[in-house]
């Protein structure tokens, strides 16, 4: 699973870099995954939406539905 989760978010990166953001992976912990944000994701007002309905959303409908996506600093 790990694996799966890190080729979508090579995808969602290239989607938040079309916006001037990025984001990394910190750490896989289950099935939870914690993210840092970076560029303009970092300090935006709706990044948490972002995490929730854009990241969260895209690993629980291609990887697996259970995942919870969380944001590390």
């Amino acid at each position: 699973m790990e694996e799966k989760i890190k080729e979508e978010l090579v995808e969602i990166a290239k989607m938040l870099q079309n916006d001037g953001g990025d984001c990394e992976l910190v750490k896989i912990e289950g099935k939870t995954v914690f993210l840092r944000l970076k560029g303009a994701c970092s300090g935006c007002p709706h990044a948490a939406m972002t995490l929730r309905n854009g990241v969260e959303a895209i690993l629980k409908a291609n990887v697996d539905p259970d995942i919870v996506v969380e944001r590390a600093e």
